[in-house]
């Protein structure tokens, strides 16, 4: 099925996905539930502190180290499924079926997770790592719609829109959550039912306007799909690889992404552990204020950089936000001990972390040659992304259980961006950025 580039109707249906699922983040892997299992897994039934280790078959751990290693689990589970998935998509031309698989896998997996528990945390993670399964699955689909909905020249701003979708809509989710804790005294588990539904529901928008088939130029052939999409994914691969500018690109991409997303999961269990709180509703309420903060400063920054790119170039763009990446994590690891501190550092990562998302994702896809397999395409994006997510999730749990603090792996994700940048700037600049 054709689609007609730039069609508002259509952009409308892609960027209200955004919409739906960016509760995940905020409110599962940012702001609810990190309070959540901390709280949980160092309190008694009492609400007695009982101490940070638990014991996991039959190991004693910290409990903000065992939960890097459990989401670090989730996007290895990620890399090795979707890439398969996405060539068969991609050879059956019917990835939107996919994207709805994990948005629902996703979506009840969030609702499971109002059954967690201390008492069993082996049977109450699984609901964690189904549902990052199902968030990041979903996305490579997701994505692998941009250079097909938007010509190049538009794509920056599109990526952009739909962030700034996403930003807002979770956040006003997040004041419900908020509102039903704190006001109405709610449990904050209810809080994962309602992301699930809020996910699932602002999802039927996106289901009922994006077309099932893109490509599908093999759609009707079924025989050893597995075999045919691992070779649809080959394909590609070697074809990235063969593209000077685009495999540049994405060595630097692995290694800056690696910081941010260590940062968006990390964040407020660092600032739980390292920062000097008056006391235990104060450190919970501010951390949350501090991450509404970043919501909206981060539908201005998606902005503010889409235009800084359509002023210069997205690389240029990008390497003004890695920059600024690079003094968050300096300025974190000399001086942020308390909670004024913490809301400084808050601002600048609203800023700039929605402009580097925005823009890491469209700079990729004007990078794509002419192609119909764009779901393969962005998995291998969403491979690249997730190896940088495990090995800086996985650092920064092992260099804080090794060293008795949280602090010193802010020198980790130091040197990954700054590795990022100087890859960045190897990026060749004369030819063109379009596909």
């Amino acid at each position: 099925m054709e689609i007609i580039k730039d069609d508002k109707k259509t952009i409308r249906a892609w960027t209200f996905y955004d919409w739906a699922n960016s509760v995940f983040p905020l409110v599962i892997t940012s702001a609810i539930f990190p309070n959540y299992y901390e709280y949980i897994t160092s309190h008694d039934g009492n609400k007695n502190f009982i101490g940070d280790v638990v014991n996991v078959f039959g190991y004693e751990i910290h409990n903000t180290t065992i939960y890097s290693y459990v989401y670090s689990l989730a996007l290895f589970i990620v890399v090795l499924i979707v890439p398969i998935l996405s060539g068969v998509a991609d050879y059956l031309g019917n990835k939107k079926r996919f994207l709805q698989f994990f948005c629902y896998l996703g979506s009840l997996s969030c609702m499971g997770l109002f059954f967690f528990n201390r008492e069993h945390l082996e049977l109450s993670f699984i609901p964690f790592i189904f549902a990052t399964i199902g968030f990041w699955g979903s996305l490579v689909y997701y994505n692998s719609y941009l250079p097909e909905i938007a010509s190049p020249e538009n794509q920056d701003k599109v990526s952009a829109r739909g962030f700034a979708m996403g930003y807002f809509g979770s956040s006003l989710l997040l004041i419900v959550c908020l509102i039903t804790i704190m006001v109405l005294k709610w449990p904050a588990k209810y809080s994962f039912l309602l992301v699930g539904v809020w996910w699932i529901g602002f999802a039927q928008y996106t289901f009922s306007k994006l077309p099932n088939i893109v490509g599908g130029h093999r759609s009707g052939e079924k025989n050893n799909i597995f075999s045919k999409g691992f070779s649809e994914l080959k394909i590609v691969v070697f074809q990235a690889l063969r593209q000077k500018k685009l495999k540049r690109f994405l060595y630097s991409y692995f290694f800056y992404n690696m910081g941010v997303q260590t940062v968006m999961v990390m964040a407020v269990l660092f600032a739980r552990k390292e920062i000097t709180w008056p006391d235990e509703q104060t450190k919970t309420s501010s951390l949350i204020i501090s991450i509404l903060l970043i919501q909206f400063l981060g539908i201005a920054g998606s902005f503010v950089f889409s235009w800084l790119a359509r002023k210069t170039d997205s690389i240029k763009a990008l390497s003004v936000a890695i920059l600024i990446w690079i003094f968050i994590c300096a300025f974190t690891y000399f001086v942020v001990t308390r909670p004024i501190h913490f809301y400084i550092v808050a601002a600048l990562v609203g800023f700039v972390m929605g402009g580097i998302q925005a823009l890491s994702r469209s700079t990729y896809s004007k990078l794509l040659p002419e192609t119909e397999d764009h779901a393969s395409y962005f998995s291998f994006y969403d491979v690249m992304e997730k190896m940088g997510m495990i090995l800086g999730t996985m650092s920064f749990g092992i260099i804080a259980e090794v060293t008795g603090g949280m602090r010193n792996s802010v020198l980790a994700l130091i040197a990954f961006f700054v590795i990022g940048f100087v890859l960045l700037m190897m990026v060749p600049k004369n030819t063109a950025e379009t596909r």
